[in-house]
């Protein structure tokens, strides 16, 4: 590809690109005669207002385009490869790596270990450090390509080369103070591992870290996720409730400590440290904003305060429909009153019937069946049936359910009671496909199954729209 330069995928209707005639094929070799390593080369070269593009066509002749546009315009092309490069691959063999507890046997795309600068920037993935040369450093402060997410694990230098089994990781940490003082944004994570990172070690690691504040804005911690696939590898154990209760106790004290000081929580434990050790959810105001939803943490809470929102804006509504005319309160006893007349009641059933099915794992599990009893409360006419899928696959110790697979799924839910439409967490699937894990596709689900799917978006109002058999009408600030 670098020898023929960048590949043109789609050239956008009524862009400069269309208007000098550039076609998907051509390929773009130079901008200002700089050669293109990639996307964020291209995406700095073109902002000037005036730039020379040069260009091979698909049919073999090369040209320079001289453009005359507004400063930071868009030129209107995309191309084959996003990243307008080779994605780089980690050459870390970490000891609590979930690729390497993976069965053989899956396509190869999951497989791939990537441990890439550019990726975190445009897709939020977590990079060791350890794979960043002094040039990548250069351009994340030249280009300010920032938030950089960084898996520190610990600040310990023997430590860190021991839990990533590379003899420059300890070294690589100081790559994050060059960050830091260039003022990049920074998140942080640490995959706890029991009795290696954690106690004394969390401590130490914590205390270092806050020293990147402002700049480094959150740090979570998150338990390691350990498949039935360890055979060979580093012998791990899973983490106690007790444990998980020391876990919470040692990062809620230095959320107070740093509160104190900075304004911020800064470090959070994620979901499944509040589960193992039954304790309640912290309120939203504790997670900063939710700057780590996809290391899992606040996602439930923030699922909850969703719904909840939703669910209260639905008994208003049903409220308005019935023709019920007295002043609001606030609290559970107006909003949780059942609608007693003939009029309410047949306003309830028009509004939904019937019975529907919904599937998670174990970690939501409790969550999602408080959440249809609520509605089904409401709607007594609605029949929601929740059911907890057990990780089969990886091994019941995976209980997120973005780790489900398409044939765990058919066989646990094969002969029970369905209903009309089965709902299902986006998260279960490849990212904009409607494939799982395994490459069983939601069809091939629907069909073994003999059920409509519906796909449920990572929101509490699009989980109350979809249980409703509506499409999307709460969170847009509508009543």
């Amino acid at each position: 590809m670098k020898a023929k330069g960048h590949i043109i995928q789609k050239v956008l209707p009524e862009s400069i690109a269309g208007e000098l005639g550039l076609e998907p094929g051509d390929a773009v070799l130079r901008i200002n005669g700089q050669e293109i390593v990639d996307i964020f080369d291209y995406q700095y070269l073109v902002q000037d207002d005036y730039i020379e593009v040069a260009v091979l066509t698909k049919d073999g002749e090369e040209c320079i385009l001289e453009i005359e546009k507004e400063p930071g315009e868009d030129l209107g092309l995309e191309f084959e490869n996003g990243l307008m490069d080779e994605y780089r691959s980690c050459h870390n063999k970490c000891i609590f790596c979930f690729i390497d507890q993976m069965p053989k046997g899956m396509r190869e795309t999951l497989y791939f270990k990537d441990d890439d600068s550019r990726l975190s920037f445009l897709q939020g993935n977590y990079v060791t450090l350890t794979n960043m040369s002094e040039h990548d450093i250069e351009r994340i402060i030249r280009y300010r390509l920032e938030p950089i997410n960084i898996s520190f694990q610990t600040t310990n230098p023997e430590l860190r080369c021991m839990m990533l089994h590379n003899r420059f990781a300890g070294e690589a940490l100081k790559k994050a103070d060059r960050l830091f003082e260039a003022g990049i944004e920074m998140n942080g994570q640490i995959v706890l591992c029991k009795g290696i990172n954690d106690g004394e070690q969390l401590e130490r690691s914590i205390s270092d870290l806050a020293k990147y504040l402002p700049h480094l804005t959150s740090v979570s911690v998150v338990p390691v996720g350990l498949s039935a696939f360890r055979d060979g590898l580093y012998p791990l154990e899973p983490f106690t409730k007790e444990d998980a209760e020391a876990v919470i106790d040692l990062i809620e004290g230095w959320q107070s400590r740093i509160m104190a000081g900075h304004g911020v929580h800064f470090v959070h434990a994620s979901d499944e440290w509040y589960l193992l050790a039954g304790r309640d959810l912290p309120e939203a105001e504790r997670y900063d904003g939710y700057l780590q939803l996809e290391n899992g943490v606040g996602m439930l809470r923030l699922l909850r305060d969703e719904f909840q929102d939703a669910l209260d804006r639905e008994r208003e509504r049903l409220f308005r429909q019935s023709g019920k005319d007295r002043e609001k309160q606030a609290g559970e006893s107006v909003y949780g009153e059942r609608l007693e007349s003939d009029g309410e009641r047949a306003v309830q059933e028009e509004l939904a019937a019937g019975r529907i099915s919904l599937a998670t794992g174990k970690l939501a599990f409790s969550t999602i069946r408080e959440m249809a009893d609520q509605v089904m409360a409401l709607y007594p006419h609605l029949h929601i049936h929740v059911y907890e899928i057990i990780n089969r696959f990886f091994g019941e110790k995976i209980t997120v359910s973005g780790l489900l697979t398409g044939q765990d799924i058919m066989e646990q839910l094969q002969g029970k009671e369905l209903g009309e439409r089965l709902l299902l967490p986006i998260n279960m699937l490849r990212s904009g496909t409607d494939v799982f894990l395994d490459d069983v596709t939601v069809k091939e689900v629907e069909k073994t199954l003999q059920v409509r799917v519906d796909i449920v978006k990572s929101s509490g109002y699009d989980l109350l729209s979809r249980m409703l058999g509506r499409d999307g009408i709460y969170g847009t600030g509508e009543d």
